[in-house]
């Protein structure tokens, strides 16, 4: 089971701030608490930059996904950014759909103990309570690159493909790419903590969020 909680606002208001915004909202699983009181909440404060909003169940299934997309493409690319309030492997999944516009998760995906399903995605998501995507234009360098590297690459990559495993993508060279297509390079400016383990132990507080 995982929990699906906010950001805090001030690492999503920077972001956002006289954006036009297209808004993808996973419904979830039966395993996946999601607060949507307080989602729905943040995004009636944005109703002046909201050009639209699509719910949909398994955002985490890239046919769905991209249904949706073209279905809405007018909308999406009326806005400068889309925002996506799911689990990392959600918002990997929109990001590599929509290749041409700035995809921002709302989320960070906290992990509880029990059943997680036997679906096999393209994307997986370690559940590390502190989702470092908007930094690294929607690709997760977690689980991606083979080392889990936060800031990269490793030097070992030969020709884009990663050293560990000849037939894989660099994860920090699809990155660049990524960024480099958006335009917003200079995000690589910024140096990513090391991972906060305190984070991913939150069975107790993700109980106490559920229980209320």
């Amino acid at each position: 089971m995982l929990v699906v909680q906010l950001k805090p606002d001030d690492e999503i208001r920077p972001n956002i701030a006289g954006k036009k915004i297209f808004i993808f909202e996973c419904l979830g699983c039966q395993d996946v608490y999601s607060p949507r009181d307080e989602i729905n909440k943040l995004i009636d404060n944005l109703k002046e930059e909201v050009v639209d909003r699509v719910r949909l169940d398994y955002i985490c299934n890239r046919d769905f996904v991209d249904a949706y997309v073209k279905r809405y493409s007018e909308k999406i690319q009326e806005a400068d950014l889309a925002l996506v309030f799911s689990c990392g492997v959600g918002t990997q999944v929109v990001s590599s759909v929509i290749e041409h516009k700035v995809v921002y998760t709302c989320c960070d995906t906290l992990y509880l103990n029990g059943f997680q399903g036997l679906n096999v995605q393209e994307y997986d998501c370690y559940q590390c309570g502190e989702c470092y995507m908007n930094y690294t234009g929607g690709v997760c360098p977690l689980t991606n690159c083979s080392k889990g590297l936060m800031n990269g690459p490793c030097g070992g990559a030969q020709k884009g493909k990663c050293e560990i495993n000849s037939e894989a993508d660099c994860a920090w060279v699809v990155i660049y790419n990524r960024l480099e297509k958006l335009k917003i390079l200079d995000r690589l400016n910024r140096v990513l903590a090391p991972r906060n383990y305190s984070k991913v132990l939150t069975q107790s507080l993700s109980r106490e969020r559920i229980e209320r």
